[in-house]
């Protein structure tokens, strides 16, 4: 039994940069075309509106206050979810299982371009006694511990992250939201200078500006909106830790997205993803956690991942599609939009409308988030499209 439909989408971007907007342009834009892509009008039909941003990020005190204005919801019941865009859709899920809402708007943006002190805000955000006073030259230092762990536990190396980087910016190539999609050899990115050890510029992706705008319907009254919805039929959301402490860290794994992917199967029945679904769209900021996400999600074996990855098995014509689109790496970093993104393409999939790089047999798939240092906050939802 679904949950809820998604019964209209919208975008804006994803690219490098939006000079032209600002970015409540940018969510005014992809909201226009979610309500006339759902025929819908928000000022009538919609009951409640969801903004998934963070006032770090924004660069505003109580950044909030700009949403119901883009997105229609002036005077109408308007909040925001401190978190990525999935968990925003999560919340959009329980409001429409309480029978009090018919109809939920879900919104997420993003515009690092306008950032001016992107490591600085992410500095803020490390544990202030432990790692703070540390001072490390990345703050992103993390994903490559991440990675050395990955690779001690698995038997990985260097040459498998780079291996997903190159095809992940090649698979990016058949979609035009792909800005950082290109040709690059696996030598290439093994030649080049580390950023992190083991991780070269290749393996980790770029920041994107980005607004997705999603509107959520009761399953029963989807058909009544359009002849194409996607059915959402589980999702689970959790987090590993608030504080971002070192300690508190599993090196070279997701367990927040185990969590989420266990509470999203186990509302939409599945016992093995694998063969229950079509294809995924999963976590790709740095290229060694696609390879984990693959495990966390039950869609590899323990320690086997970089195997199946290098045997081929997840390609584009592979026994199991994961990120046909190209995933993060391709696509870039939207911030609280990533989630929403990895979401988008799923959904288009789905209706059959991905163009150069639609599937032949895409009917149910899952779609998994991962926000990061320091929360490293997962969630996962199980979709299915209108034929199921």
């Amino acid at each position: 039994m679904a949950k809820a439909a998604i019964i209209g989408v919208g975008w804006y971007g994803p690219r490098p940069t939006t000079p032209e907007v600002s970015f409540r342009e940018m969510v005014f834009e992809a909201a226009s075309r979610a309500y006339a892509d759902a025929g819908v009008d928000p000022r009538k039909d919609v009951d409640a509106f969801i903004s998934a941003q963070e006032d770090f990020w924004e660069g505003i005190a109580i950044a909030d206050e700009f949403a119901p204005e883009p997105v229609g919801g002036v005077l109408r019941p308007t909040f925001t979810v401190a978190g990525d865009g999935l968990q925003a859709l999560a919340h959009a899920v329980m409001m429409i299982e309480t029978g009090m809402f018919d109809i939920v708007a879900v919104e997420s943006h993003a515009k690092p371009s306008d950032i001016a002190t992107l490591g600085e805000i992410y500095d803020l955000a490390l544990d202030p006694l432990h790692i703070r006073p540390v001072k490390p030259a990345n703050p992103l230092f993390m994903m490559a511990l991440d990675a050395q762990a990955y690779m001690l536990r698995t038997g990985a190396d260097a040459s498998h992250f780079a291996l997903v980087s190159a095809e992940e910016r090649v698979r990016g190539l058949n979609n035009p939201r792909a800005s950082f999609a290109g040709k690059v050899s696996i030598d290439e990115i093994l030649d080049s200078e580390p950023v992190m050890d083991p991780l070269t510029r290749y393996d980790i992706a770029g920041f994107a500006d980005a607004s997705v705008v999603l509107v959520v319907a009761r399953p029963d009254l989807a058909e009544k909106y359009t002849s194409k919805p996607v059915y959402i039929e589980g999702v689970g959301f959790a987090t590993e830790t608030g504080t971002g402490t070192l300690e508190w860290h599993t090196w070279g794994r997701m367990p927040s997205m185990r969590i989420a992917a266990l509470r999203a199967y186990s509302q939409a029945g599945i016992g093995d993803p694998l063969s229950s679904t079509d294809f995924a769209e999963v976590e790709d900021r740095a290229s060694p956690y696609l390879l984990m996400s693959l495990e966390e999600l039950g869609l590899a074996p323990e320690g086997e991942a970089h195997k199946l990855y290098e045997r081929g098995e997840y390609e584009y014509d592979g026994y199991y599609p994961v990120n046909p689109s190209g995933g993060s790496l391709a696509m870039g970093v939207a911030l609280e939009a990533t989630g929403l993104l990895r979401l988008l393409e799923a959904v288009l999939q789905l209706r059959g409308e991905a163009g150069a790089h639609q599937l032949s047999d895409a009917e149910r798939a899952i779609v998994a988030s991962w926000r990061g240092p320091p929360t490293t906050t997962s969630a996962v939802v199980v979709l299915s499209g209108p034929s199921c």
